[in-house]
């Protein structure tokens, strides 16, 4: 069935927040998905993991309503997007928050600029005061406190990277994408970014998915991974599930990835100040 053909929804498990059903995905004569299907669940973090040229990027794309399938289904909360318009596509993609790989910020605006700016663009009725009051929250949240006046310059790597976080929580997404969040970072910094994705995923309910190659994140953070080679899922599963687990395509892609999975520790869960506490904020420093 083509991808504009709309159809009634099959049983979609309640938890699955995305639901990525049979996608293939040509380009010409290139396929670049051969039958990908995913079960993105509410609220947990899923990585799809991967080498250079597997796919991931252009299954990214298709998530959020950048390219349309060639065949097959993707189902956000139970709806087929891939039949749709541009207008009701954009209405979907405010359901997504994109937090890009070198966190993309406007090098000539300064940081509350960069982070006002979805509420300019999608929130006309807001009054500037109410845009500064949510902007300066959201930085003092993430550790940015006295920040807003700064240039993208002037921040260090981790700050930057909170700065496009920030930025994609602007819109209230219930759905994080991160694409390669750790990439050409140092080991403190990687691991720094892994704590703030997912004290994000807990402090706002968030579901996130992770574009990534990087397998000690993976067994960081994942609630289940993705493998995908030449546009094929591979093995899914746990972290675990795929170190340990009877894929031998799996086991010998995380061996090869120099990790030893029995040294990588899970980012413990974020929990929330009880109420009419303090909050929690973010380490600062990074």
């Amino acid at each position: 069935m083509s991808a504009g053909a709309a159809r009634q929804a099959p049983r979609i498990p309640p938890e699955d927040h995305v639901f990525v059903d049979d996608v293939k995905k040509s380009f010409g004569t290139t396929q670049v998905l051969k039958g990908v299907t995913m079960h993105l669940r509410r609220k947990e973090t899923a990585v799809i993991i991967g080498g250079s040229g597997a796919g991931k990027t252009t299954l990214l794309r298709l998530l959020i309503g950048l390219e349309k399938p060639t065949s097959g289904h993707i189902w956000v909360d139970g709806e087929d997007i891939g039949p749709l318009g541009e207008r009701p596509m954009n209405r979907v993609r405010q359901k997504f928050g994109m937090v890009f790989q070198y966190a993309a910020l406007l090098d000539s605006l300064n940081i509350f600029d960069n982070v006002a700016f979805p509420l300019r663009e999608h929130r006309k009725h807001m009054s500037e005061k109410d845009i500064r009051d949510k902007v300066v929250s959201m930085l003092n949240l993430l550790g940015l406190e006295n920040k807003e006046k700064r240039m993208p310059s002037e921040l260090s790597g981790g700050q930057r990277k909170r700065v496009g976080l920030a930025r994609a929580l602007m819109l209230e997404p219930k759905i994080l994408i991160y694409d390669e969040p750790t990439s050409g970072l140092d080991p403190q910094t990687s691991r720094m970014v892994d704590d703030l994705i997912e004290e994000t995923r807990d402090r706002f309910g968030v579901t996130s998915v992770v574009i990534s190659h990087d397998m000690a994140s993976t067994f960081r953070i994942a609630h289940q991974a993705f493998l995908v080679i030449q546009g094929q899922v591979v093995a899914s599963g746990t972290p675990d599930e795929l170190a340990y687990g009877e894929s031998e395509i799996a086991r010998e892609f995380i061996a090869a990835s120099g990790v030893a999975p029995d040294r990588v520790g899970r980012v413990e869960n974020f929990k929330q100040a009880p109420e009419g506490g303090a909050a929690v904020r973010y380490h600062p420093s990074s």
